[in-house]
């Protein structure tokens, strides 16, 4: 199987390819199942109207669209990521995680080089040659202890836990950050809820890929079963020749949707196909583009986004490990939090701010009451009932000052 420009572009399709199936440009009928999926939800107690709401539309039509608009059939799986998210303490997880066991995480899976495709969708890097055997095992022995003051029903590795805090971040903070910026189509109506992957596969041999095959089933399909419809375009650059043996296991681990996102593409091939769909600028050296990335580095963040995010605390670019974006008081704007622990201590710093421009007539709905819409946004705090009794009363962290416009 060999994906080119043409296929590609085809592929995506002008009729299920974004933003087609997202807010503003819903068909009447995608909109009806939209209501009635949020019906449903609430009479069975997965959803409260609000405002605000408990859960953002964005979110509910992933579900839709990865289930092709069936209601019942997205419940099902809205009831199990929401119930597995409550047994493993997700939020908490993500909000606790020791810097150094999230950052051990993410140099092993795809990496946000800090910039975006052309529809500003952010852009990932996977080199899965670095996952060697010596570098999995030493990764999953360290991962046997609980980097963060999640409490979980253990049902789920803890080495694959590690890996959802990387989603985490995926959908809490690269998302909502490239949602919010302007220089994009659709800037107002449209929020970013995919990722545009490149894989590189070359000098993997099939004994390596034999040897991760259980590892990356397992996290493929506890993936797509939690995380649907985050991923948009996959480009795998790098095949071997062995690799039409490799690629009908990876058929199987993921649903037909993904699968037809999924372009292989031949070393001839590479730098027209990624051109098409990436600024040649945000496209790293080795594919023949002009970004300065090489793997493991931390984000080289887009010039336009730092010139565009409002800083605080003296910051002038996102430090490292997780983060998530919460609305300010008045709602006119998006709040970076730095969060996760180092050296026993819960972090929170607020990082900087940015003007909230995608459906803000909607944010005006959500914000009923300062109060009472910071509680509900404010999610996953690693703080006591007294302190997060404070933050609702006050609007203040216990450390760190609430950020207003």
């Amino acid at each position: 199987m060999t994906g080119s420009v043409a296929n590609a572009s085809a592929a995506s399709g002008t009729e299920v390819g974004y933003p087609n199936g997202h807010l503003g440009h819903l068909k009447p009928e995608e909109q009806e199942a939209l209501e009635s999926f949020k019906t449903y939800l609430a009479e069975k107690g997965y959803y409260k109207p609000g405002p605000p709401a408990s859960h953002d539309e964005q979110t509910l039509l992933r579900y839709l669209r990865a289930r092709r608009w069936n209601v019942v059939d997205a419940f099902k799986q809205f009831k199990e990521t929401e119930d597995w998210r409550k047994a493993n303490d997700l939020n908490v997880l993500y909000d606790t995680i020791n810097l150094e066991a999230y950052e051990a995480s993410r140099r092993l899976y795809p990496q946000w080089t800090g910039r975006r495709d052309r529809r500003g969708i952010p852009l990932y890097l996977f080199e899965i040659r670095h996952l060697d055997s010596k570098t999995v095992s030493t990764y999953e022995k360290a991962a046997e202890t609980n980097p963060s003051k999640a409490v979980t029903d253990g049902q789920t590795s803890p080495k694959l836990l590690r890996l959802f805090a990387l989603y985490e971040n995926l959908t809490r903070f690269a998302q909502p950050l490239c949602t919010e910026l302007p220089d994009r189509a659709h800037a107002t109506t449209t929020p970013i809820t995919l990722s545009t992957n490149i894989v590189d596969v070359s000098g993997v041999s099939l004994r390596q890929f034999w040897n991760l095959k259980s590892h990356m089933q397992a996290a493929s399909q506890l993936a797509t079963a939690h995380y649907p419809e985050t991923l948009d375009r996959i480009f795998i650059i790098g095949a071997p020749s062995y690799f039409s043996t490799v690629w009908g296991w990876i058929k199987r681990w993921f649903d037909p949707i993904t699968v037809s996102k999924i372009f292989i593409v031949s070393p001839s091939e590479v730098k027209a196909t990624l051109e098409e769909f990436i600024d040649p600028k945000n496209i790293p050296k080795q594919y023949g583009g002009e970004l300065e990335f090489t793997w493991g580095d931390q984000p080289k963040t887009d010039p336009f986004i730092k010139e565009t995010v409002r800083w605080e605390n003296g910051l002038k670019d996102f430090p490292e490990g997780p983060k998530y974006w919460r609305p300010t008081a008045d709602g006119t704007r998006m709040e970076c939090v730095a969060v996760g622990s180092e050296g026993g201590k819960q972090r929170m710093v607020s990082v900087g701010t940015l003007e909230r421009i995608c459906n803000v007539k909607e944010v005006e709905k959500k914000v009923n009451g300062d109060a009472e819409a910071l509680a509900e946004e404010v999610k996953g705090l690693s703080v006591g009932d007294d302190e997060k009794k404070e933050v609702v009363e006050t609007g203040e962290e216990a450390t760190v000052p609430a950020v207003s416009a």
